[in-house]
C-alpha cells in the first residue's frame, strides 16, 4: 500500500449504498496562470484513493474532479452530472485534507472529512 498523500478523496455510489470502484481523478492546483494538474488516480475497490498527488502541498485553491460519466456508463446508468469538480481551500499545511464525494446519478454532495 502506499502512504497517504497529503489529499485524499473516496467516492460511495448512495444509490447503490456501494463504494464506487475504478471513478477517475484528478487533482489540480490553482496557480498564477492557470490551473496545474498534479495527480491523477482511479478509485480503488472500497471506493478510495489514499495516494493522490504529493505527500505535502502548500496552502492554496486545489479542486478535484471525478469522471462520475464513465462510472455510470460503465453500469449503463444515465447520470446528469458527468463530471464532478469539487474546488476547495487549503489553509493548514500540516493538516490532512480528505474530500469525499457521495454520488448517485443526479445528485452529490461532499464534506471535509478526516
Amino acid at each position: 500500500m502506499s502512504p497517504r498523500s497529503h489529499i485524499t478523496t473516496h467516492v460511495l455510489d448512495a444509490g447503490s449504498g456501494s463504494p464506487a470502484a475504478a471513478v477517475g481523478v484528478v487533482l489540480e492546483q490553482d496557480l498564477p496562470g492557470g490551473w496545474r494538474e498534479l495527480a491523477t488516480a482511479h478509485t480503488d475497490a472500497d471506493g478510495r484513493v489514499a495516494d493522490l498527488g504529493p505527500a505535502s502541498v502548500p496552502a492554496g485553491r486545489y479542486r478535484i474532479t471525478f469522471d462520475t460519466g464513465s462510472y455510470y456508463a460503465a453500469r449503463d446508468q444515465a447520470t446528469f452530472y458527468p463530471y464532478v469538480t469539487i474546488l476547495f481551500e487549503l489553509a493548514d499545511e500540516s493538516a490532512h485534507y480528505h474530500v469525499p464525494l457521495l454520488l448517485s446519478p443526479f445528485a452529490y454532495s461532499t464534506y471535509r472529512g478526516s
